[in-house]
């Protein structure tokens, strides 16, 4: 396998893991914002609270998310196996 193509996986899989990681941060910030300000969503959050559980499920998702993707743009860039089967 030539040189180039390892090189070119390398950054795929990089921006890849930054795409999840960006996306995972997002979704925990959504959900921290859902959690302390319930105001602000009080038509849907405040009349279920199932809703309102949701909030806590997002940050949760959103954390295991960004930690996922800062691991894999880890292992992608030391080109650590164990860090990718992650």
């Amino acid at each position: 396998v030539p040189m180039s193509v390892l090189s070119c996986m390398k950054y795929l899989m990089f921006t890849f893991n930054v795409l999840v990681f960006v996306g995972g941060t997002c979704l925990a910030g959504v959900g921290v914002w859902v959690a302390v300000d319930p105001a602000g969503f009080q038509d849907i959050v405040a009349a279920k609270p199932v809703l309102n559980a949701g909030a806590y499920l997002l940050l949760a998702v959103g954390i295991a998310l960004a930690l996922l993707g800062f691991l894999g743009c880890c292992g992608a860039l030391r080109r650590s196996r164990a860090l990718l089967l992650v």
